[in-house]
């Protein structure tokens, strides 16, 4: 799984723009045993059915989004540097100064904003805003920026997978390359029962995907795989810390998107005491994912996600811990076994 993950992570798939991240799952997924089918929807959501030891009475559903944030050109300017507005949820301060890749040639480029020296009293004393900021691929004008550059091409973060101390790493689009390798290991094994597996398009745009991804499967049951902000920080008191690396898997009963399956939530802490596993909960309702939209699909989907805690969330350098990480697959797979009982 880690080195699904490692692979995952170098490769660039902001919202709307996940073509690389798709064909490196098709490549792997083609090599898997039992894939009954293997389709790309017209929204760009890869779906997979593969056989189990049985055929179950219900359908379902694991989901894990391809996309991660990033941004987006929206303008050449006159000096060559390039406009840019957020694709997903990316506060400015964090990619100020940051190299990035720039359009369908990845050119390297620089995210920059006015010098201090221009700023007033008042403006130096408040966050950056994303409308202020600017990318420069060092193009000496607009002429020269437009051979290369087109409103609407992507801009990727840099970020390379690079372990920790403490048994961690760090990497951009952790969320949720993570939830993509977790699936991909699954569908390495033999399975209780046939059961589809979703890799999600547009999550951070609006859990557009899914939506669409779900209509489409049309699951009894769904188990959403992701990354959750920790904010286990020093300093951060109570709920604000929401979940803490080294805690194992997340599993939420709410969050601003979703009241997730009762049972389900009660039987996945229930099977990680059974089995040793450490598992924890937000101890704050914030957040979303694509349960958001997977629940409410057609007639109802019985919804639940587990959830890898990872700090710096939506950066170019989110923060896992590998524990966390094993802990979530082997409570997916435990908990699919159970399923089957419901």
């Amino acid at each position: 799984m880690l080195k699904y993950l490692e692979e995952l992570c170098t490769i660039c798939g902001v919202s709307g723009d996940e073509d690389a991240v798709r064909e490196y799952l098709m490549e792997k997924i083609g090599q898997c045993p039992d894939i009954l089918e293997m389709k790309t929807d017209p929204l760009g959501n890869l779906l997979v059915h593969k056989k189990g030891r049985n055929t179950p009475d219900q359908t379902v559903m694991l989901g894990a989004h391809m996309d991660e944030v990033g941004l987006i050109v929206t303008g050449i300017r006159a000096d060559g540097t390039l406009s840019i507005a957020a694709v997903g949820g990316v506060d400015a301060d964090v990619v100020l100064g940051r190299n990035v890749m720039v359009g369908t040639q990845k050119l390297p480029g620089v995210i920059g904003a006015a010098p201090i020296h221009l700023l007033s009293a008042a403006q130096r004393d408040e966050k950056p805003k994303m409308d202020a900021l600017y990318a420069d691929i060092g193009a000496k004008d607009a002429e020269d920026a437009k051979r290369f550059v087109s409103p609407g091409d992507s801009i990727y973060f840099m970020g390379e997978y690079t372990s920790l101390g403490g048994g961690r790493v760090t990497a951009k689009a952790i969320d949720d390359r993570f939830g993509c390798a977790v699936m991909l290991e699954l569908l390495e094994q033999e399975l209780p029962y046939d059961m589809w597996f979703a890799f999600f398009v547009q999550e951070e745009g609006g859990l557009r995907g899914s939506r669409a991804a779900a209509y489409t499967i049309n699951p009894d049951f769904a188990l959403i795989l992701e990354a959750t902000t920790a904010a286990d920080l020093d300093g951060v008191t109570g709920d604000a810390a929401v979940c803490r690396l080294g805690g194992g898997p997340v599993v939420s009963f709410m969050d601003r998107s979703t009241i997730y399956d009762k049972e389900l939530y009660r039987m996945a802490f229930a099977i990680a005491e059974e089995n040793g596993i450490p598992c924890q909960t937000k101890s704050r309702i914030a957040g979303g994912n694509d349960a958001g939209a997977v629940h409410v699909s057609r007639g109802g989907v019985r919804t639940l996600a587990i959830s890898v805690p990872c700090r710096c969330l939506h950066s170019p350098s989110c923060v896992a811990q590998v524990s966390d990480m094993e802990d979530c697959l082997n409570l997916t797979a435990k908990l699919l076994e159970k399923m089957e009982e419901l």
